[in-house]
């Protein structure tokens, strides 16, 4: 149980690590990219139609980039947010289904004795129960809407 989630953590570092040193890469040689392309552009309003219209068209360049790059880094925020609620769906899933934590359970019952644990069990499948039904509606139980 522990190693899966060990094996998480290392898997999502190294997808952080990966992504940065590719949007690095992406940044450094898409500004160099783009200050040619100003610059050109910059230069050919000017010539053309003078420095006021040249600074107009250069602002409108770059909010452009700007709306391109806020866009594009919210899909991607939610494609992770995404992955990561499968994940822990999986985990949820498996954990029950989990021999030690099985073992755990019938220990449990005996220890404690079937006639006190069955008012204790309605009361958890209830909740197990609620808790699924609004995962699957999409809402996340830890928050109100």
């Amino acid at each position: 149980m522990f190693q899966r989630a060990i094996d998480d953590l290392k898997e999502s570092v190294s997808n952080a690590v990966r992504l940065t040193s590719v949007a690095v890469v992406g940044v450094i040689t898409g500004s160099i990219t783009i200050i040619f392309l100003c610059a050109a552009a910059f230069v050919f309003v000017l010539q053309n139609y003078g420095l006021i219209e040249a600074c107009l068209a250069g602002a409108a360049i770059f909010f452009l980039i700007t709306v391109i790059a806020i866009v594009t880094y919210a899909v991607r925020r939610k494609a992770i947010k995404k992955n990561a609620a499968q994940r822990t769906r999986a985990t949820a899933q498996s954990f029950l289904a989990d021999p030690m934590v099985m073992a755990a359970g019938l220990q449990l019952v005996r220890a404690v004795g079937i006639k006190k644990l069955i008012p204790l069990l309605a009361v958890g499948g209830l909740a197990l129960g609620l808790l699924a039904g609004r995962r699957d509606k999409g809402g996340d139980p830890g928050t109100r809407s």
